[in-house]
């Protein structure tokens, strides 16, 4: 199971970005345990400037903007 967390303030990018992590896991048949932090104060410890940010099993993968298909199929399959 992977652990996954969406960094940002709740807004509609970062909503996105949790859907799609989501939609990817589940049409892979990846398990995930997605968790939304929406601390700055956490987000900014794990060095996120811009948001949405996605750490995956605790290593930044991803910040600023909605991602790529095609890169979250890389971080849930390694």
């Amino acid at each position: 199971m992977k652990a996954i967390k969406v960094l940002g303030s709740g807004c509609a990018n970062c909503v996105n970005t949790a859907k799609l992590v989501e939609e990817t896991a589940r049409s892979l048949g990846v398990e995930i345990a997605i968790e939304k932090v929406t601390d700055m104060a956490a987000i900014l410890g794990y060095g996120v400037m811009s948001t949405p940010g996605v750490v995956v099993d605790g290593k930044v993968v991803h910040a600023g903007g909605i991602p790529k298909r095609d890169a979250v199929e890389s971080w849930l399959k390694a």
